[in-house]
């Protein structure tokens, strides 16, 4: 198995206090068992996404702390540039998307990972670049 680069989405909702159906439980489990298992993957601009936006210092920390076991996959050059070229792909059919998305795609496909995101954004884009998503 490929290891799993978990996007932001998934990563949120691992950190809610509250659950809102059995489905966020099972993405959750999900989660422990990639973890588990060693195969996860992230990257400082998913780390920069997760920790952007809490303005309680305390909590801020607690959450940076959380991840700090989890090491930043390196981003090339060629990340870069496979990412470029998926956004100008994706935007010559009609899909705009986020360079950060972008950018997850680049370095999934360089690597051969799968991507876990709840975003259904990364879908659209799987229409037209290549990347594996856990469905």
């Amino acid at each position: 198995m490929s290891k799993i680069l978990v996007d932001t989405s998934v990563w949120s909702l691992a950190f809610r206090k509250t659950r809102k159906n059995a489905e966020s439980e099972i993405i959750v489990n999900s989660l422990i068992k990639i973890i588990r298992d060693f195969d996860v993957v992230i990257t400082g601009p998913i780390r920069q996404e997760l920790l952007s936006g809490i303005s309680d210092s305390a909590k801020y920390e607690e959450l940076r702390e959380k991840m700090s076991i989890f090491s930043d996959h390196p981003i090339y050059t060629a990340d870069y540039e496979l990412a470029a070229r998926f956004n100008n792909e994706c935007r010559k059919n009609g899909i705009q998307g986020s360079h950060t998305d972008f950018l997850i795609c680049a370095v999934a496909h360089n690597n051969d990972f799968t991507i876990f995101t709840l975003d259904n954004d990364f879908s659209r884009y799987s229409r037209h670049v290549k990347i594996k998503l856990i469905k």
